[in-house]
Formats: structure tokens, C-alpha cells, sequence
């Protein structure tokens, strides 16, 4: 008879191994985590607790030191449609000229947009609200005052009537020439080392900024605000719509034959305001041109509006040259919410309603 094989022991061998190795394993981890202290425990818990993503602001960013560039628009219908590059600018102003128009005043930071305008001449009273912002003032001519204020206010400025490399003919519009010259940042820069300007500041801007969504219905004094109406003269107005999906207020603005959309001519698309800030300032007219003068300093009350509601605000400003001050009743300095802000400055008088 042939001998009886032994069986093979090596897979019981294996698996008594693998026990043995996973005990070990488990007692040195079990070893090591009673070794840990307790304190050293809880920093790497917190350590895992806090790797949160920190919200930052997207509008623009206050730690820059980059110098604000100021942007004369010209604003009377004959252009609307054709205006370009607003939708980069993180502040802009609006108010009266001659003719019963309007004009804005576009404020960028840290921007490269390729295509700005179209640009028109300077008025003395936006000189204060460039000055506030410690801003590079871009224009394609002026008023005999405002010239005069250039000079004696010391303003850094691009002047398309000195400086006609800064700006280029868009003749393909079909519009009066006065109506075509565009700007870019590139060309802008330029014309700053060109002229030797400062191109840093460390002025602090203009509004105080919120990464949190701010809620101003429960404010003191709140109303809704889904429709924003302003008067400018007895053929000019401007409305804001709001757009409760994207939390934004559409622009439109009006003649006395009716409203219009207000839309970028190279993408096509509505201006928008995340913020709009409304109130008024005495005005008059100075000469047969229609020319206004107006006194922007002094202190008052307007609205500040920001998804779906306004509040009552008060406005302080000292001199040509100091900041706004923004006020809730409260005496709180108002923030604003993370997007583009619209300040509307009216005539004294002039109609106004928000819906």
C-alpha cells in the first residue's frame, strides 16, 4: 500500500498570518492613539474641522492697492445701444447735464476691458465723485469750468483733445463723430506712464463691502422695492427691475416716447445693478447752453436698495474732495452687498418712486 499524502498546511499557514498581522496592526494603532495626548487630538479634529473654503469678494478686492480709473460716458439716447464696457465697472454715478441728458461716470479697478464707452466731455460737479475715489479721470473734452477745476483740483486726466492716442474712432456705427471715440485699459495705462501718473493708492474705498448676502428688510423704515423710478428732467429717466431669480435689478432708461432696455453693445445683454443708491442735490441752470451747477457737498437724505428692498439713508459729504458717508437712521455706516453699485444723484424736486 502506498503511503497516505499529508495535506498541506500552507493556506491555514497564510490565514493565521494574516490574523496575526491584523492584530498586530490594530494593537499599534489602538498603542499609538492611547499614546497621543489629548490635546494633540483635538488641534488635528479642529485641524479637519476648519478646512472651509473662505468666502471672498468677488466685485472687487479691497486689499489692492491699484488706483481707481474714472470713465466719462456719454449717456444721450442717440448712443444707447452702442455703449460698451459697463458691465465691468464696480461703481457708477449718473446725473443731469445740459439738454435734460444724463451723463455716467464708470469706476474701474483691476480691470483689462478691451472696449470702453463711447466717451464724452467732462463737468465740473463729477470732478467731486472722482476726487472721492482717488481716481485717474478719462474725457474727451470739457466745459470751461471743469477745464479750469482740472487744473486748479490738480486731477490726473486722459484728455482725448490733447491725447489722441488714448482713444480710437468707431466709424463703422454710423454715428456723428462726436459720439464714436472709444477708450480702452490698455490705452488708459498708457497714457498714465505716458504722463507719469500714480497708479497705487491707499485710499479705502468708497463703500463697505458684504460677503454675506445682506437681508434690509427688517431695517428700520424698509419697504419693498421691486420697481425703482428717477426723474432727471421732463425727457429723461432711468428705471431698475427687480430680478428676484438672480437678485439683480435690471436698467432701463426712458425718453418721453418711452423705455428702453439698457444694453451692452458688444454682448448684448442688460446692464444690471446689485446696488443702487438714490438722493438728491441742488441744481441750477447757469447759462443759455443749458449748462447745470450743482453743490454735491452738504448732508441730506436718499434710499439705499439692494435685494427687493430699500431703506432710508442719510448722505454726508464735506468737501469737493471727501468721501460720502452712508448712513442708515440708526447712525450705522451702511454696507452693500457683493456686486456693482449704481448712485443715482437727482436735482432737488425731481420725481422719484419705488414700488
Amino acid at each position: 500500500m502506498k503511503p497516505k499524502r499529508k495535506k498541506k498546511k500552507s493556506g491555514k499557514v497564510f490565514l493565521l498570518l494574516f490574523i496575526v498581522v491584523l492584530l498586530g496592526v490594530g494593537a499599534f494603532t489602538a498603542v499609538h492613539l492611547l499614546s497621543k495626548k489629548p490635546e494633540e487630538t483635538k488641534k488635528e479634529e479642529k485641524k479637519e474641522e476648519t478646512i472651509v473654503e473662505e468666502k471672498k469678494l468677488q466685485i472687487v478686492d479691497p486689499e489692492s492697492k491699484s488706483r481707481n480709473i474714472a470713465v466719462m460716458y456719454n449717456n444721450i439716447s442717440t448712443v444707447w445701444g452702442y455703449q460698451s464696457g459697463l458691465q465691468d465697472a464696480y461703481l457708477v454715478y449718473e446725473m443731469l447735464v445740459e439738454g435734460g441728458y444724463t451723463r455716467l461716470m464708470a469706476i474701474f479697478k483691476d480691470k483689462d476691458t478691451a472696449r470702453i464707452g463711447s466717451v464724452r466731455s467732462s463737468r465740473p460737479y463729477f470732478l467731486d465723485y472722482a476726487l472721492e475715489n482717488d481716481a485717474m479721470y478719462v474725457h474727451f473734452g470739457g466745459s470751461t469750468k471743469a477745464y479750469s477745476d482740472i487744473k486748479s483740483l490738480g486731477i490726473n486726466n486722459m484728455d482725448g483733445m490733447s491725447y489722441s492716442a488714448g482713444y480710437w474712432r468707431d466709424k463703422s456705427l454710423g454715428l456723428a463723430t462726436e459720439h464714436t471715440a472709444f477708450t480702452s485699459m490698455e490705452r488708459i495705462q498708457k497714457g498714465a506712464t505716458k504722463y507719469n501718473y500714480r497708479t497705487t493708492t491707499d485710499q479705502k474705498l468708497l463703500l463697505n463691502y458684504s460677503v454675506d448676502e445682506i437681508d434690509l428688510s427688517t431695517l428700520e423704515g424698509a419697504i419693498p422695492a421691486n420697481k425703482v423710478y428717477l426723474s432727471f428732467s421732463s425727457s429723461r429717466s432711468t428705471t431698475f427691475e427687480y430680478d428676484s431669480v438672480n437678485k439683480v435689478y435690471l436698467r432701463s432708461q426712458g425718453t418721453a416716447k418711452g423705455n428702453y432696455s439698457h444694453e451692452d453693445y458688444e454682448t448684448k445683454k442688460q446692464y444690471t445693478a446689485k446696488n443702487i443708491i438714490m438722493y438728491q442735490i441742488p441744481t441750477k441752470t447757469i447759462d443759455s447752453k443749458g449748462r447745470q451747477e450743482m453743490n454735491t457737498t452738504g448732508a441730506g437724505e436718499g434710499y439705499f436698495i439692494t435685494n427687493g428692498y430699500a431703506v432710508p439713508i442719510t448722505w454726508e459729504k464735506r468737501t469737493r474732495s471727501s468721501q460720502t458717508i452712508y448712513r442708515l437712521y440708526s447712525g450705522e455706516e451702511i454696507k452693500v452687498n457683493d456686486g456693482n453699485t449704481y448712485i443715482e444723484i437727482q436735482p432737488t424736486g425731481k420725481k422719484w418712486t419705488i414700488e
